[in-house]
Order: C-alpha cells, then structure tokens, then sequence
C-alpha cells in the first residue's frame, strides 16, 4: 500500500512529530510511506517540499494577511486562528497521484486550503485526516475551550476583534461544510475525548470517526542508567528532578505558571523537598526553566526547545516525574514519551490525559486547575516509597498502548 502523509512541519510539534513517527512506522511495517511538508528540516529521502517553497511561504503570507485585514487590522491571537484560505494543489505533485491513500494531519498555515481538500475529496484517493485539535470541526480556532458555537455554525467568535454573527468564523465555518460535501472523509483522532468532540460536531455528520493513538518507538524511548543519563545532562545524581517540556513555553495554555507556582510552594513549604544544598531537594529541568530561575528558591537547568531525540530521551531517563499541567491538549507525544521511558507524569484531568494516565496506578490527574491537587500530586509520586511500582507501571502501559506494531494495524484498517 502507497500512503502520502501531510502536514504543514516535518517535525517540530506535536503533529509534526506524530505523523513523522507513523510515517516511520509504516516503513518498518513493510508499507510504502511519504511524507508532503510545507517546512522540510531533515534530509529524510521520504519527506517531500512542496513543488514550490517560495509559494508555500506566500500563502502563509497571504493567508496571515488576510487574517489581519477581515480583523480590522488587528494582529493579536493572529496564530490562534486558521480560515484555510491559501495554500498548495497536492494532485499536481508525483507524491500525490501514486498514493493510494492520502493521509492528512496538521494542514494549517498555508499549508492545504479548504478549497484544495475539497478538490481532493472529489478524486478517487482515500482521504483519511488524524485531528490533533478541534480545528476541523469549528469555525477558525484550535481550542474552542468554553464556546460551544462550533455545534451550531459558529459566528460571534471571541477571538475575534469585532465579531458578529456573520464574521470570519462563521464564513470558514460554511467554507468547510461545502469543502467535506465534495467526497467522503474517513476521520481518525489520537484520543477518545476528541473522538467524543468530533462525533458531537455538525461539521463531521455522517464521516467514519476511529480513535487511534499516536505511534511510539517504545524500543527507543526506553528506561536507563538514571545517573548515567544526569551526568551526560550535568545534573546532581541525588536531586529529586521534575521535568517540564512544552514545544511554546509562552503559551498560556501549556500552564506553565503551575509549574512555577507548584516549584514555589515545594521547595518553601515542605522539608521534605526543600531544594538549594539539602540532599534530597528537588530541581527543575527542561524548556521554560531560565523563566523561573529567578522566582524559585531551587536549582534549575534550562534547555530551549529540544529537537534531538536522543537529548530528549537523556532528560526523560534523568528525570523522576514529568510535569504536565496543560490546560487543553488531547494527546500529548511527550506524555507517552516519558512513560515509556518509567517516568512517571502528573498533570491536570483534561482532554485526553485521563486516557493515557491512570490514576495512582502510573501517575497521577489532579482536579484541573487546582494548584493544591497539582502540587499534591507532585508530592505523593515523588516521596511515595512504592516510587519504583509508578515507574514500572508507566513503562507497561506505553508498550501496550502505543506500540508501532499496533498503531499500524489499527491505520490499515481505517486506510481499507
């Protein structure tokens, strides 16, 4: 089976990351795989550029521009939002026509328009499209948070400077129905919550809706030598170590204000974890720590944004819990990471995290939102003298979830 994977990045996010991995996946399933980007960043012989880079990086332009003018010539939440406006005719590309199935993920920013998918849906390929937000499915936003508008037919759109009931989320809204009436879509999302979402939306009435999660190498993210893995990093060998990742640090949605409130309350309340020269103290590492270095009294190793899977496995080995207090997300990579890895995760019960941890058996949900139930958490994983019963269980439940293996078989399937 020939299958073409698009997405807007190679590898840089969550979806980027997700459809690279199963494009991997299929290769060593024996499948034919490819993978169309917009930002190309490996010298994979698998990933393909668009026809024309230059045209990709003008409809993100345009696409962009076109947002600021509908909105008055505001700029702000400019990258919360996507009207599917521009983008790249995938049926002239060689890629396309010898694919039996096109599988599409992240196509925003200039990517694929709505009109280019319904084009797509109109030829004899299979379309299949894994939803790693609720984009598809609402007007113009990736996180609808609170607005229930996407049930209806959107409009009056907070993210919106003036909005009204025929503004631009109301327009792409009805842009999209008359897009998915031109062929069938075979919908798949990476979890159960979003699949429940999807099957409520009247944009996806009558589409096959799976839920599949995205695949892991669980024999490369695996656990090790924790002080081996701290001292390749430069790390204490006896710092109870908290690991927080998140591909945009600054976004208010990846909570990390927890983490920094959480450290705070740690290391100044409990002596137990009292951080600085105690033996035991507990330090923080990852992407976002220099931005807390300042208002906690506790170590701190700052990396930025890590790309090199090897690095990101160091960290995950080295670390004694990872730190995931995302206030929208649906199926983190980075959550099935470090469990695989033994690493035990705390985060907030929301989107599809209750699906990948279960309760005191291999991490722990705090109530959402909930400061003390976050901190809580932290405390029980790290000081519980059954520590290692944590570890064990978060590596037993990745293999059994996310192996290549099964998500594969899951995909054929849905690919027929």
């Amino acid at each position: 089976m020939k299958v073409l994977l698009v997405n807007t990045k190679e590898g840089a996010g969550g979806a980027g990351i997700a459809a690279r991995r199963l494009l991997h996946a299929l290769q060593h399933h024996g499948h034919e795989a490819q993978m169309m980007v917009r930002l190309r960043e490996t010298d994979d012989p698998a990933v393909l550029s668009l026809p024309s880079a230059m045209w990709g990086r003008t409809c993100f332009i345009m696409e962009r521009l076109g947002v600021v003018l509908r909105n008055r010539g505001s700029r702000q939440r400019l990258f919360a939002i996507d009207p599917g406006t521009w983008g790249t005719d995938l049926r002239c590309t060689e890629a396309f026509r010898r694919a039996d199935v096109v599988h599409l993920h992240w196509i925003n920013q200039g990517m694929l328009s709505l009109k280019g998918l319904g084009q797509l849906l109109e030829t004899e390929k299979r379309i299949v499209w894994t939803l790693h937000d609720m984009w598809p499915f609402t007007g113009i936003c990736h996180h609808a948070d609170t607005c229930g508008r996407w049930l209806e037919n959107c409009g009056e759109c907070r993210l919106l400077q003036h909005p009204s009931a025929h503004d631009l989320s109301y327009d792409t809204f009805c842009r999209k129905r008359d897009a998915y009436a031109r062929g069938r879509l075979h919908i798949v999302t990476c979890s159960d919550w979003l699949a429940n979402l999807a099957r409520q939306a009247p944009l996806l009435a009558g589409c096959d809706i799976h839920s599949i999660p995205n695949p892991l190498d669980t024999d490369f993210y695996q656990p090790g030598d924790k002080l081996a893995a701290r001292q390749r990093l430069g790390i204490p060998s006896e710092t109870r170590l908290l690991l927080f990742v998140a591909y945009k640090v600054t976004d208010e949605m990846k909570g990390s204000s927890y983490v920094r409130r959480a450290m705070e309350q740690l290391v100044t309340q409990d002596a137990d974890l009292r951080g600085g020269s105690a033996p035991q103290g507990i330090a923080l590492v990852g992407h976002g720590a220099e931005t807390m270095a300042q208002s906690i009294p506790a170590p701190t190793y700052p990396y930025e944004y890590v790309s090199n899977e090897a690095l990101m496995r160091d960290l995950y080995q080295a670390a004694d819990l990872l730190v995931m207090p995302t206030l929208m997300d649906n199926l983190p990579n980075t959550v099935a990471e470090a469990m695989a890895c033994g690493t035990p995760v705390v985060a907030f019960r929301i989107g599809g995290l209750p699906q990948m941890i279960r309760h005191d058996e291999d991490g722990y949900l705090a109530d959402y939102k909930s400061l003390p139930d976050f901190v809580e958490g932290i405390r029980h994983i790290l000081l519980a003298p059954h520590y290692d019963a944590y570890s064990q269980a978060a590596r037993r439940h990745a293999v059994e979830a996310y192996s290549e293996a099964e998500v594969v078989r899951r995909y054929l399937e849905v690919y027929g």
